[in-house]
């Protein structure tokens, strides 16, 4: 079905909004209805574009029938400015799968694949999206860290600069996801004082100036929240993410979308954690499914302001 369908756009125009205007439009994960209208609810506050990311397990978790009827109850119209989008597409398959269903962006993941391999694969999906106006998101570089059952990797590698303009030539891909030095999970760094590849990122963004480029596993990892899980029988010590002045300085050079997972996930979880140790006498699942919406919505919310910058430009 066709995205427009939905009220979906694709990514092209909030991209290059986003590129032109010095900040970043927010990636956020979601997994069911409470997660859903947390992301929205934050969307409809801050008056921000967003891009609701959906992985392959998180679609098989929702089934195809309940998730595009979560998006068709959201009711969004094409002034919200919200995409719905494909994170980690494994295969050509999965990513026609997405368009079919009304996706108006997908990401091809074929970066652990060789070089030649990867050109191959990506420039087969961006052939069938282009034909519904889906934009099309690829990876160059890997990113070590767990996050998914399709997500996950022991070993990085940084994206090579010299790559990049023979990969978005031969493959027409709309953004590039590119490694310096993120990672997925909430054990992204072992000390403080790690620093983002911005020598890597100032020069793929000279050579494709006005090119949308993208992070993946640039969660903050906000140590309040590891804290109050922590508190409450959670065992997440060393939990560290990407320092948040690091993302805003990114939104500046050509970053145009930043993911974020873990955050919610971990705001999701400490919020339960919390209500059931301090209400031991409740059991309806509404109440602190409730408090878990309302800590993912505070979470998108100073995200949205604090790292993306996207208040106000929906």
């Amino acid at each position: 079905m066709k995205y427009s369908k939905f009220g979906l756009v694709n990514t092209n125009q909030m991209f290059q909004d986003a590129l032109h205007g010095g900040y970043a439009v927010p990636a956020f994960n979601f997994y069911n209805m409470e997660t859903l209208s947390a992301i929205l609810d934050a969307a409809r506050t801050t008056h921000s574009p967003i891009i609701l990311a959906v992985s392959e397990s998180a679609l098989k978790y929702m089934g195809n029938d309940m998730l595009m009827a979560m998006i068709s109850g959201a009711k969004i119209k094409p002034s919200d400015n919200i995409a719905l989008h494909l994170d980690h597409g494994s295969s050509f398959a999965a990513c026609k799968h997405a368009i079919d269903l009304g996706f108006s962006s997908v990401m091809i993941d074929a970066s652990a694949q060789p070089f030649s391999n990867n050109i191959d694969i990506t420039r087969r999906v961006t052939d069938y999206a282009h034909k519904f106006d889906v934009s099309v998101e690829s990876e160059l570089g890997t990113l070590a860290g767990i996050e998914d059952e399709n997500t996950f990797g022991t070993d990085s590698t940084y994206t090579n600069p010299t790559d990049v303009e023979q990969f978005v030539a031969a493959t027409n891909t709309d953004s590039l996801a590119i490694a310096i030095g993120t990672s997925h999970g909430a054990y992204k760094r072992t000390h403080d004082d790690a620093k983002l590849r911005f020598d890597i990122l100032s020069d793929i963004a000279s050579r494709m100036p006005d090119f949308p480029l993208v992070l993946h596993g640039a969660s903050n990892i906000p140590s309040d929240l590891i804290s109050i899980i922590n508190k409450h029988g959670g065992k997440m010590q060393n939990a560290r993410g990407i320092d948040a002045a690091q993302l805003r300085h990114a939104t500046q050079m050509n970053i145009c979308k930043i993911n974020v997972d873990s955050d919610l996930r971990i705001a999701f979880t400490a919020a339960v954690r919390e209500f059931l140790s301090s209400h031991p006498d409740k059991f309806n699942p509404r109440d602190f499914l409730n408090a878990a919406r309302q800590s993912m919505t505070r979470v998108c919310i100073s995200e949205i302001e604090h790292i993306m910058g996207s208040a106000n430009h929906a």
